[in-house]
Order: structure tokens, then C-alpha cells, then sequence
């Protein structure tokens, strides 16, 4: 299982950061690798949510079948995978000084065989962490923006 960490310093109190990061439907907004977001439940928020994510990574299409698996307002929202690509994740936001948010991005994936198993884990993971840092640069600029 391949382990993808990242993380970035946001000048925005947790509670801003959350406002953007709690609407699971405006994700595609800030990640270049999701495309479309369809929830599967009749929730929209919170534990027990389900949702399908298409995803785009290069030549590589899928869909991401998920599910909220934890949720604290303002502090962590977690997931299960439980498509092709299968493991957790969680988005975690801790105050930093100055009034601002530390966001860290944590996932646990398994790859299905095709994509490589094991080893494409370990090249896969290092070009989705390229992408999360870039996906954290535009959800950065997004909450500084205002937008939230």
C-alpha cells in the first residue's frame, strides 16, 4: 500500500479552510485529477456519504468509488476508497500561527494489478503527490481569494 502525504500552510483560519473543504461537490474545483463528483447517497455531508468521483490522471480514466468515513467540523473530514484503487485518505486542518491553517492531505492506496499493484503504487504515488501539491497551491488560492 502506497503512502501520499501533502501538505501546505493556508492565511485562513480553519473554519474559512472548512467552508471550502466541507463541500465534497466543489472538490473538482481545486483538484485537477477529479473531473466529476456524483453523489450515491441521499447525504451530502458528514459520515455514511457516498460519492463517485471520476478521475483523470494522464492517459489513466476512473472512477473512484468513496465514502466519508469520518468528519469533525472545521478538523478532518476521512474516506474510504472502495472502487479499483482502494485504501483511506483524510484532509486534516490544524490552526497554525498567525491565525492560519496547516491542511495535510494523508492517503493509504492500493493499486489493482493492472495499474502495476505494489509498484505502481510507488510510481503512481509519486505522480499523484505532484499533483495534490498543485491541487493544494489552487484550494491555497481559492480560500485566500475570498471564496469561501
Amino acid at each position: 500500500m502506497g503512502r501520499i502525504r501533502v501538505s501546505t500552510t493556508i492565511d485562513a483560519p480553519p473554519s474559512v479552510v472548512w467552508e471550502e473543504v466541507r463541500h465534497v461537490e466543489r472538490h473538482v474545483d481545486w483538484m485537477a485529477d477529479a473531473v466529476a463528483i456524483e453523489f450515491t447517497s441521499r447525504r451530502r455531508s458528514g459520515v455514511g456519504t457516498t460519492f463517485s468521483c471520476r478521475t483523470k490522471v494522464g492517459p489513466i480514466r476512473l472512477t473512484d468509488e468513496m465514502e466519508i468515513t469520518e468528519w469533525r467540523d472545521g478538523k478532518v473530514m476521512g474516506v474510504r476508497h472502495v472502487g479499483l484503487v482502494t485504501g483511506t485518505g483524510r484532509f486534516t486542518l490544524t490552526r497554525a500561527r498567525g491565525g492560519r491553517t496547516r491542511f495535510t492531505w494523508d492517503e493509504r492506496l492500493r493499486f489493482p494489478w493492472w495499474m502495476g499493484g505494489p509498484v505502481g503504487g510507488v510510481v503512481g504515488g509519486r505522480v499523484m503527490k505532484r499533483i495534490w501539491r498543485r491541487n493544494l497551491t489552487v484550494l491555497k488560492a481559492l480560500v485566500e481569494s475570498g471564496r469561501a
